[in-house]
């Protein structure tokens, strides 16, 4: 489809859900005009156009959270654009990884409700960066970081063994425990690795794709 085939409505606009490109969480919902569109494409950066305002505005201009466009989709009728992103931090102005926060639905307590509950994995990454850059004396993210690599790599091993052993004993309460120590460690590694999260899950998200043969 050419740029020109895609429908804009009676005020020039076209929906844009943005959706975090590794995990697939929407980030937010917003609108682009062809201006905002044509500068999206142009500097790989979301571009919209604030209805409120009456203006374009880029993402992250003022905050520092801008959003790098990995890709742009259009739907079957051409009226509306999914952008899948690299966020360089939260999508809302709350400061929360989605503006898509709340609820309407009192979840179970056997239900996963989205992928909004694992967003405390992106913000244990981000605190286990702070701790790398700033070294606050006492805490244990500082000790492993001045260890270096084979402390963090002796402790995963110590915490894989404990996980193996907590599920040998079919005990989910210790087994909840040891696992989530085993990903703390194993956050911490990929941190002095430089080795960021949303690379091992972009790993993950394309390997749940079917292949050909499936």
């Amino acid at each position: 489809m050419n740029l020109e085939e895609l429908k804009f409505d009676d005020k020039g606009l076209i929906p844009a859900v943005v959706q975090d490109a590794a995990t697939r969480e929407v980030l937010t919902v917003a609108y682009m005009n062809e201006e905002s569109l044509a500068k999206s494409l142009e500097t790989r950066e979301t571009w919209f156009y604030s209805r409120s305002r009456q203006e374009l505005w880029h993402k992250g201009a003022t905050s520092g959270n801008t959003q790098k466009i990995v890709e742009i989709k259009y739907d079957c009728d051409g009226d509306s654009l999914v952008v899948l992103v690299d966020p360089a931090g939260p999508a809302c102005h709350t400061g929360a990884v989605s503006c898509f926060s709340e609820n309407l639905l009192e979840p179970s307590a056997d239900e996963l409700t989205s992928l909004g509950d694992f967003a405390v994995m992106l913000e244990l990454e981000k605190t286990i960066r702070q701790r790398e850059q700033e070294m606050p004396e006492g805490a244990y993210t500082t000790y492993l970081f001045e260890k270096g690599v084979d402390k963090i790599l002796k402790k995963i091993g110590e915490e894989a063994a404990e996980v193996i052993i907590a599920a040998k004993n079919r005990d989910p309460e210790e087994l909840k425990w040891e696992a989530a120590d085993l990903l703390y460690h194993l956050m911490v590694l990929l941190q002095e690795q430089k080795l960021p999260l949303k690379e091992v899950l972009g790993v993950l998200n394309k390997r749940k794709k079917p292949s050909a043969e499936e």
